[in-house]
């Protein structure tokens, strides 16, 4: 028999893959909550392969996932087949389930569409989507019996809500004459993974270090099992540039590399917000991203490159100007507020809608009030038995009616969610 508590936990997060941006969403979320003194459950598995994570979690989860007890809302990543684990776990069902997409994999860089996984086009058909221009495409593939109104669908359900980005309150953009007058200093702080486009940037770097440009280098970002081999040579080569290379474990120390660089750079083939390139251009840095993908939504154009020959090319004037890349940082203007967790975070908490339903009460609850009503009965009996119900016994009587309705509603709602 489980445990009730009216305090009990009123939410449950999943998530399959807890690292890098998925986990600091999760932890920023949960942290908002703590203030709120609202409980929450947390399931997760590490941020390893996150092609098993996507086929196999709802099988490896479906056990780990406690029974639900007060838990009105469910908040996963689209990494989760949920409807898969919906069918495993139908006592799931019953709450409303909130999906959050970091990316779209739909439309995942590959050579030919045919080397796409449709398993996970078809998960994020079937949960949410706000790339709805994919959803077309992906159907076509389908050889016959192809879905119909699923775009129509998913889109009245979908709402685009940007990363909350936890600002450090304790660090300001650096562009100090002692930076300026230093030498270019240049950062990727992105995962170590084929969709960053690690082999563009270390090629431009390579040029850049064969022209004589004079230049610092610091490669952050989170490794996994799987990492390239342009990584271990591009180290041994640039060498005598580097300044840091590896993930940083501390966040302040990941912090103030960002805050003594100079320009921010992005090779990435696959990006929808860029959680690490907002930090550092909130740190000082200049960002220098594609011309492509969501940047152009965030950043103004200044920042932005057509091609890898054009990005060469900035990146060597800056090299011989280190103080033209502070100059033009200090006159862009960014709406850093409209990214903060502190503006965003009041709209993800009330879109989990947090609060005590009738409907989610446990089945002890009613339980407990069917046995209240029965023994209010015996009492109330005894004191007309005894002659005192000339003034209990209509007020009892409407106390134990109400009693009576209530707990049958609790015990139908509770055999309605088995």
């Amino acid at each position: 028999m489980e445990n009730f508590c009216i305090n009990g936990p009123k939410v449950l997060f999943i998530e399959p893959f807890y690292g890098g941006s998925h986990k600091e969403l999760i932890d920023t979320l949960s942290g908002s909550l703590d203030e709120r003194g609202i409980k929450y459950t947390l399931v997760t598995l590490s941020a390893r392969k996150w092609h098993w994570r996507a086929r196999c979690s709802a099988l490896i989860l479906c056990d780990r996932i406690p029974r639900i007890s007060t838990q009105t809302v469910l908040f996963c990543s689209s990494v989760l087949n949920l409807a898969e684990l919906l069918g495993l776990r139908p006592d799931l069902c019953g709450l409303k389930k909130i999906v959050y997409f970091h990316e779209n994999q739909l439309i995942y860089p590959v050579q030919q569409i045919k080397d796409r996984d449709i398993q996970y086009a078809y998960n994020e058909i079937t949960t949410r989507s706000s790339f709805l221009e994919s959803i077309i495409k992906i159907l076509k593939i389908f050889p016959d019996n192809k879905p119909m109104g699923i775009r129509e669908r998913i889109e009245g359900k979908s709402e685009v809500l940007y990363f909350p980005v936890k600002f450090p309150l304790d660090i300001q953009m650096n562009l100090t004459s002692e930076l300026e007058e230093s030498i270019l200093h240049i950062v990727w702080p992105h995962r170590w993974e084929f969709d960053k486009g690690p082999d563009d940037f270390f090629n431009v770097m390579l040029k850049l270090k064969q022209s004589k440009c004079k230049f610092k280098l610091s490669v952050l970002g989170q490794t996994y099992t799987d990492v390239s081999e342009i990584f271990n040579k591009t180290r041994e080569e640039l060498n005598d540039n580097i300044v840091h290379f590896g993930y940083v474990e501390s966040k302040r120390k990941y912090l103030e590399v960002l805050n003594s660089s100079h320009i921010v750079v992005s090779t990435a083939k696959h990006e929808f917000f860029g959680v690490s390139i907002m930090e550092a251009t909130y740190c000082g840095c200049l960002p220098l991203l594609p011309r492509d993908l969501v940047y152009p939504e965030i950043y103004p154009t200044e920042c932005l490159y057509k091609d890898l020959e054009e990005l060469y090319c900035m990146l060597e004037q800056f090299c011989l100007h280190p103080k033209s890349a502070v100059d033009l940082r200090s006159k862009l203007r960014f709406d850093f507020e409209k990214y903060s967790s502190e503006v965003l975070l009041p709209d993800y908490v009330n879109k989990l809608e947090i609060n005590v339903d009738l409907r989610y009460i446990h089945t002890g609850v009613a339980s407990g009030l069917l046995l209240l009503y029965q023994t209010l009965l015996c009492w109330v009996m005894v004191v007309v038995a005894v002659g005192g119900g000339g003034f209990i016994k209509p007020r009892a009587g409407v106390l134990l009616g109400r009693l009576r309705v209530l707990s049958k509603v609790f015990l139908k709602s509770s055999e309605n969610r088995q």
